[in-house]
């Protein structure tokens, strides 16, 4: 049995599913074959807000899943739409990354040290709006393209081999805020000149996670759930999975989900378990920096259930301090 895995084909995902492929190999003993979806979000221009969010890159690979193209999907776990996907389940959660956004500036410049009116790129509004809050000084430039491409509008950076300025392809930024795992997984560390702490900026659900999905007759059996799968293929999948990092990203997602967020809400989400306690933390912002409502709460209830209802808890705290009157939470 030769297990297809599907992916997007940017040099982040090729990379991040190979690393996964090999992973699922080893463990099942089976071999693996990559298959190369294209998705809209690979082909459409423009802002990622203007063409629905990051939901643009996960249904093409949804699609060839129940179209039987692949047998799995490899996604980002913050491109995951919060919403079920008839006939597919999230299989495994793999052990998270470093969850922290990052500063790949000019001159190795720290985010205090950034001249008055700076120019930072980045296509997420939830950075935008907690860069602004942090320095209302700065120009936030809304970029696309893939990793490269957006560190390419650094001058000077590590690994650059363009150093024409081109208003909006090169050389044109003093700084660019993108996540640590994307760049620890193709090797591009290299550029940053500061990790950007949660109090500074915290992180998208699900940041630094991977998601892996198939159908679900093929997923492993869950506890108390007739459907599912005991094959190699299931259990290889299970063997990936890390409870610690799927109870944070559950909590994370229900707080989107009870907040109604579209992919393109200025909200951030950090959940991490830490002895026999899972702790969540969370803000919503105005996309100008001017407000935000931030808090965070725990729960000793280390289970999916317990996880949703302390996102859940979370997201009826932030909404009852104003969310929806400060952000659109219904961006995409």
């Amino acid at each position: 049995m030769t297990v297809r895995i599907g992916t997007r084909a940017s040099k982040l995902a090729l990379t991040q599913t190979q690393q996964t492929a090999d992973q699922l190999a080893a463990v099942g003993g089976f071999p693996v074959e990559l298959v190369h979806i294209r998705t809209d979000g690979d082909v459409l221009t423009g802002s990622l807000s203007q063409m629905g969010g990051t939901g643009v890159f996960v249904a093409a690979l949804r699609d060839a899943l129940l179209r039987n193209e692949c047998d799995v999907a490899i996604h980002s776990l913050k491109d995951l739409p919060t919403g079920a996907a008839v006939g597919l389940s999230l299989a495994a959660t793999p052990r998270r990354v470093d969850v922290r956004d990052v500063l790949c500036a000019r001159d190795g410049l720290k985010l205090a040290d950034l001249p008055n009116g700076a120019r930072v790129g980045t296509g997420s509004p939830r950075r935008a709006a907690q860069l602004r809050a942090a320095r209302p000084d700065l120009e936030i430039i809304d970029i696309r393209g893939n990793v490269d491409t957006r560190l390419g509008r650094v001058p000077g950076l590590p690994g650059n081999t363009i150093t024409d300025v081109v208003p909006g392809k090169s050389c044109d930024l003093d700084a660019v805020v993108l996540a640590a795992a994307g760049l620890e997984r193709i090797s591009r560390l290299d550029t940053v000149s500061e990790f950007l702490e949660t109090d500074v900026m915290l992180p998208a659900a699900g940041q630094g996670s991977l998601a892996i999905e198939c159908r679900t007759a093929d997923a492993p059996a869950r506890p108390g759930s007739a459907e599912g799968s005991r094959d190699v293929l299931a259990q290889a999948l299970s063997a990936l999975d890390d409870p610690d990092t799927r109870l944070a990203v559950t909590a994370e997602r229900a707080l989107l989900a009870r907040l109604e967020a579209g992919c393109a809400a200025p909200v951030g989400a950090y959940a991490f378990r830490k002895g026999s306690m899972l702790y969540l933390e969370a803000v919503v912002c105005a996309v100008d920096g001017t407000a935000s409502v931030r808090d965070k709460r725990a729960t000793d209830g280390l289970t999916e259930v317990g996880a949703t209802l302390l996102g859940i808890e979370l997201a009826e705290v932030l909404l009852a301090a104003g969310a929806a009157d400060i952000a659109d939470l219904q961006a995409s």
